[in-house]
């Protein structure tokens, strides 16, 4: 039998198989408002046989953006929006999941294919946010410290952000510590500088996503898995690494977070990362082994082997997939075909299944 076609049981949430949709950022929002757009990649994904699919980085908060044409959970609008796309993945038997994401420094910035580049406030930016004030790169604006005030508002906009992904029909929710954004710079000393109760030593850079991560787990149903997305390790000297992140995820483990998404990087321009097939999956495995919490393993895992011999040795109890599926919506179906795995197929498709 296939372990990556065996199902998974995080609290009263049993996922189909260990396939999980990442959430990739789709650039295409009116006011962080989900589009048609949104409903037919993120539905597809859910016909395509994955047992999670998660919606992508959205905004706490309108400065919360990576750029003005991203999700936001902001508002009850925000909500509503999303109740159609949440409905229909619950109809393909997969999950809905939902990350809520706070860009920090790297917020207020074009779309990619427009060339990505910080926004002024004439062309629709806004001045960022971080834990101190430096900039990402020498293109970036230099962001604004943040206020206790402010610190403060940020986890109440993650609560409340929280309250409307259960609302709109989401069934996990992540909360997204990684790739350079707001809460990844906070636990970075390449990133964080601040001399008072959220910057220092190893304690005090983690107390704010602490933070919000028990008071989401507050909120949200006890019956619920909550996720946490980490960069493992910022791959640059005197950055944030594997060690931290394990006693980071034992503190997690302990506040009632039931997997960590494990990636790297993105914190800094001049990381050097030995990107590779699997490149990651020993975080996933270091985390799961020293930790004692579920993992899930992400970057460049492209083939239907590769993907079961992951799970089956117990490296990480599920794969998170993003270019792969990009290329192919269906790639659950055909890798059950490549394991030999006996799936249900959308009912629609069934002529098309041997």
């Amino acid at each position: 039998m296939s372990r990556l076609f065996s199902p998974l049981t995080l609290r009263a949430t049993t996922f189909k198989n260990r396939i999980f949709v990442a959430p990739m950022c789709q650039y295409s929002c009116r006011d962080g408002l989900p589009t048609d757009w949104h409903l037919v990649h993120l539905g597809s994904r859910a016909v395509g046989g994955a047992a999670l699919v998660i919606a992508e980085a959205t905004a706490v908060s309108p400065e919360g953006r990576i750029s003005p044409y991203d999700c936001g959970l902001w508002s009850d609008a925000h909500k509503e929006a999303f109740r159609r796309i949440t409905t229909f993945i619950k109809a393909q038997a997969c999950v809905p999941g939902i990350q809520l994401a706070h860009a920090g420094r790297k917020a207020a910035t074009d779309a990619p294919w427009k060339g990505g580049t910080p926004l002024s406030d004439a062309a629709g930016g806004w001045l960022p946010l971080a834990p101190s004030p430096l900039p990402f790169d020498e293109k970036s604006r230099t962001p604004r410290e943040m206020t206790l005030a402010d610190i403060e508002r940020v986890v109440a906009d993650f609560e409340a952000a929280a309250d409307r992904a259960l609302s709109a029909g989401f069934e996990v929710l992540e909360l997204h510590m990684a790739h350079g954004y707001l809460l990844h710079e906070f636990l970075s000393p390449l990133a964080n500088r601040r001399d008072d109760a959220f910057g220092g030593d190893l304690d005090r850079r983690i107390k704010l996503p602490l933070t919000i991560a028990e008071r989401v787990r507050a909120r949200w149903p006890m019956e619920l898995p909550l996720f946490v997305r980490i960069s493992c390790t910022d791959w640059a000297d005197g950055g944030w690494d594997l060690a931290q992140s394990i006693y980071f995820c034992q503190r997690l483990k302990a506040l009632g977070v039931d997997l960590i998404d494990c990636s790297s990087a993105a914190l800094v321009p001049y990381a050097k990362i030995p990107a590779g097939p699997g490149f990651q999956v020993p975080f996933a495995a270091a985390i799961r082994n020293e930790s004692g919490i579920a993992t899930g393993a992400v970057g460049l895992i492209t083939q239907a082997a590769q993907a079961e011999q992951i799970v089956a040795t117990e490296q990480a109890d599920a794969v998170l997939l993003a270019r792969e599926l990009l290329r192919d919506p269906y790639w659950p179906l055909h890798a059950a075909r490549t394991l030999r795995a006996d799936i249900p197929w959308p009912v629609q498709y069934h002529r098309a299944k041997n």
